[in-house]
């Protein structure tokens, strides 16, 4: 008798042959993939819609938008670039459709065109690796929801998530220097919220 070939683990498989598994209508590689991004993609809609159901919905949206456009993932990218992709725009069209209030944050920001990148701290003063006080921290979430779609949305892939400027750059079709100049905006604004409150301004 030949000997019943042992099981895959699907746990070791890389990403992108857990795709090729999925479109072989092996269902359990999907939802290893949804299992072994679930928890990342849901900080990531709940930080753009700021509201716990919508996170919820926008991330099972983006999960059955991946399954049916499963086949056109080609692999020239990393599957958690395009997985980003596809939910940050899920998360964004919650958003829009939520009609979220426009806030007043200004794009009239005058950058000159010799900007000291390096004084603009890359993770916006290490808010997400130093901050202890809740209190601060509602301050920054606070600060992160007033941002613009476009800018939130750059912030906190870039800064939260800690993807590359290329990365972001790919999840949202834009250039990297658009990247470059919108996530300098938003530390700036970020930068200036976190020094008001810290001089006792309210914000």
């Amino acid at each position: 008798m030949i000997a019943e070939e042992q099981k895959v683990d699907l746990k070791t498989l890389p990403d992108n042959e857990l795709v090729k598994k999925a479109l072989a209508h092996d269902y359990e590689a999907f939802d290893e993939l949804v299992n072994r991004y679930e928890d990342k993609l849901y900080t990531l809609t709940y930080k753009i819609t700021g509201n716990q159901d919508d996170a919820k919905d926008a991330l099972q949206d983006a999960f059955i938008s991946m399954f049916k456009a499963l086949d056109s993932f080609q692999g020239k990218s990393n599957f958690s670039t395009w997985a980003y992709r596809i939910t940050t725009n899920s998360a964004l069209m919650r958003l829009r459709a939520r009609k979220k209030e426009q806030n007043k944050f200004s794009d009239t920001l005058q950058l000159e065109d010799d900007v000291n990148w390096a004084q603009v701290p890359s993770t916006a003063l290490n808010i997400t690796d130093s901050i202890a006080k809740d209190e601060l921290k509602k301050v920054i979430d606070n600060s992160i929801k007033s941002l613009p779609p476009e800018y939130k949305t750059v912030f906190i892939l870039r800064d939260v998530e800690k993807l590359s400027n290329l990365e972001v750059a790919k999840v949202l079709g834009i250039s990297i220097t658009a990247v470059k100049s919108r996530i300098l905006r938003a530390r700036l604004y970020m930068r200036n919220q976190l020094a008001n409150y810290l001089s006792g301004k309210k914000i």
